[in-house]
């Protein structure tokens, strides 16, 4: 029967697939809605019905469920697509910023190859003079060979430099043979500078000798002469700047107090110069303390250290030029040297004395001249060492005037005569009569570091002839400190080092004057003195509350750097700032120095004729010294200012 259907379904036109699929019909119930009538029919009804309702419902449904998904989808798609854009706009920021530091990287490496390169000449060379003293000490080479290896390094730096550039690791009768294979004999062109001084940039630091000696020692020898230092071994030394720095295993002896005594002898180059230090064996506590100054003994601890750095320059048998000193605290070795070592081999040195303050003279007893070899009784009197003012007393600075050959006074803004008359605290007689031998000079400082053309802490660097880098320094100092950007206004930056006495008053009415005109103010803390800080906290508390006043409560060299680039005026505490260079600075970044002190109600059409007078001087005295903020801020016109200080400043 099966096969029989199976045959003859096709031949009836229905499909075989119908036969795999069980056919559901609905379930019927047999009702009559009236009384002879089947309710069959209308059951078929009512299902039909419900499923047309049903299909209505799921047809809306779906087209809901249809609208609802395309408006998730395109708002998806719009957030996408707004993603996509913001990640476009930070990888192309990223890109940007990415090439501005690489550009930034690759001038900072351009520039410390060349700083480097420079610097690494320099202290082959330094390093090199130095291992021909610890030669001589060990009796390895004779004086006369040194001499003669000496102005051979002095003639031929550079040379010198390439051939030697590795000398750390060779042993002394290895570097001899190699010496006397590249001797020439030259003729020495050079002068050869010992400076003998009691601080050095970065060694140690209390005032303006430290940044002084070190900036004229990489001057001097970027002139193609001979610059070392020697200093005291200070307990307080910062020793991380120095290369190479070795102790030579052989004691030098020196005369104090009637016997010769023991001293380690260290040796370094700091950038580029040659560096000495002297560390008393019996007589450790000298240097072992925590100030470097300021002693009940500080005479016997400085005679020390003079008596000590002649005997080594002898040991050693160099035979400098000059003998270059610094203050009271070193100026007996001009005595010293012309009563005990001018026969011992040093018949062509000669003697320079440089005068950064008078305050201090260093006043004692005569007998104790006799601790460092002098003879008391020869010295004591007028025209010697007595003391101008306290006859029973000598007088160490008048010494060193008396006895130095040039005597160079440290001064920005006095001639000769005003100081002498005026500033040299008694000691006009004796500068009176040695006035033939005074000179005056300005203060400066390191130009291959704070220079607008090449300072690599700048976003953009400028000069006289192209003052756009200014504007964009003026406005990356703005953004930094958070101060409003407005390039019209004023901005005058203060920053004041150690040894700055601040008028508090005089401040404050300098700030309260200037907020009529809407100035900005940045004052940038630089020193650890407590006197200092309290002054600054009280003009941070004064002005708080101002958004355009800003403090900067720790020193930064970057915006140190940035602070004199970006601002318009610079304040000072005066005009006469051996320490920081202050007024010096603010001219070279084409800032107006304007001096704290200065009065608003004086002539400023005061101009300074004094012959004596340097070009320095004559400029700020004549443009500046007289010129308060507030005629400064009445006047200013940024362009003008900034060309004119430029073309003063590529004079100096």
């Amino acid at each position: 029967m099966v096969a029989l259907l199976n045959s003859t379904m096709p031949i009836l036109g229905i499909p075989s697939s119908f036969l795999q699929k069980p056919i559901s019909l609905p379930a019927l119930s047999c009702f009559r809605n009236n009384g002879d009538v089947s309710g069959l029919h209308e059951q078929r009804l009512e299902v039909n019905k419900n499923e047309d309702i049903s299909k209505s419902l799921s047809d809306d449904g779906q087209n809901v469920k249809h609208d609802n998904i395309w408006q998730l989808f395109r708002e998806a798609q719009q957030n996408i697509l707004y993603l996509n854009n913001q990640r476009l706009g930070a990888i192309e920021e990223l890109n940007k910023i990415k090439k501005e530091k690489q550009s930034i990287l690759d001038k900072i490496k351009k520039l410390e190859a060349v700083k480097q390169e420079s610097a690494d000449k320099l202290s082959i060379c330094s390093e090199l003079l130095l291992r021909i003293d610890s030669m001589v000490l060990g009796n390895v080479i004779s004086l006369a060979e040194a001499s003669d290896f000496r102005s051979l390094v002095l003639h031929h730096k550079v040379s010198v430099a390439d051939v030697f550039n590795v000398i750390s690791h060779k042993r002394d009768s290895e570097l001899v043979g190699e010496l006397r294979h590249f001797s020439d004999q030259s003729k020495k062109n050079g002068f050869h500078i010992i400076h003998i001084c009691t601080e050095m940039t970065p060694l140690v630091s209390r005032g303006s000798v430290a940044s002084y000696v070190t900036g004229i020692a990489r001057a001097l020898q970027r002139k193609g002469h001979l610059a070392e230092v020697i200093l005291p071994k200070y307990a307080c030394l910062d020793l991380d700047e120095v290369q190479g720095l070795r102790e030579v295993n052989v004691e030098v002896y020196s005369y104090f107090n009637g016997q010769l005594h023991g001293n380690r002898i260290w040796t370094g180059v700091v950038y580029g110069v040659g560096v000495t230090l002297i560390e008393p064996l019996d007589h450790s506590s000298f240097f072992s303390r925590e100030m470097i100054y300021g002693y009940p003994d500080d005479f016997e601890r400085f005679s020390y250290f003079c008596r000590a750095s002649l005997d080594y320059i002898v040991k050693c048998g160099k035979q400098p030029d000059i003998l270059h000193l610094h203050n009271w605290e070193t100026a007996i070795v001009a005595p010293l040297f012309w009563d005990v070592f001018v026969n011992k081999g040093l018949g062509g040195t000669r003697i320079l004395l440089t005068i950064h303050n008078f305050n201090s003279q260093g006043t004692e007893q005569p007998d104790k001249l006799a601790l460092c070899g002098l003879d008391p009784s020869s010295l004591h009197c007028p025209d010697r060492l007595q003391d101008n003012t306290n006859t029973q007393l000598v007088n160490i600075l008048k010494g060193g005037v008396v006895y130095s050959n040039r005597v160079v006074i440290m001064s920005s803004i006095h001639p000769k005569h005003a100081i002498i008359r005026n500033l040299s605290n008694e000691l006009e007689p004796t500068l009176n009569v040695h006035g033939d031998k005074l000179s005056v000079a300005p203060y400066g400082f390191e130009k291959s570091t704070w220079d607008p053309q090449t300072d690599y802490f700048l976003p953009e660097n400028f000069n006289a002839e192209n003052m756009n880098g200014k504007a964009v320094c003026k406005v990356a100092l703005l953004q930094r400190l958070g101060l409003s950007e407005h390039s019209s206004t004023i901005l005058v930056g203060c920053s004041f080092s150690e040894g700055a006495d601040i008028d508090e008053k005089k401040m404050k009415d300098i700030v309260l004057n200037a907020k009529k005109h809407d100035v900005q103010f940045i004052f940038m803390e630089t020193s650890e003195r407590p006197d200092l800080n309290q002054a600054l906290e009280s003009l941070h508390m004064e002005f708080k509350d101002d958004d355009n006043i800003k403090f900067v409560r720790s020193y930064d060299e970057a915006l140190s750097h940035l602070l004199f680039a970006g601002s318009d005026s610079i304040l000072c505490r005066s005009f006469h700032d051996p320490t920081d260079e202050t007024p010096l600075k603010a001219l070279r970044y084409g800032a107006v120095p304007i001096a704290v002190d200065s009065d608003s109600h004086t002539n400023r059409n005061f101009i300074n004729h004094d012959q004596e007078a340097t070009k320095y001087s004559k400029l700020i005295n004549n443009t500046f010294g007289n010129m308060s903020l507030g005629l400064a801020i009445d006047e200013l016109v940024c362009s003008f200012w900034c060309f004119f200080l430029f073309k003063f400043c590529s004079m100096i």
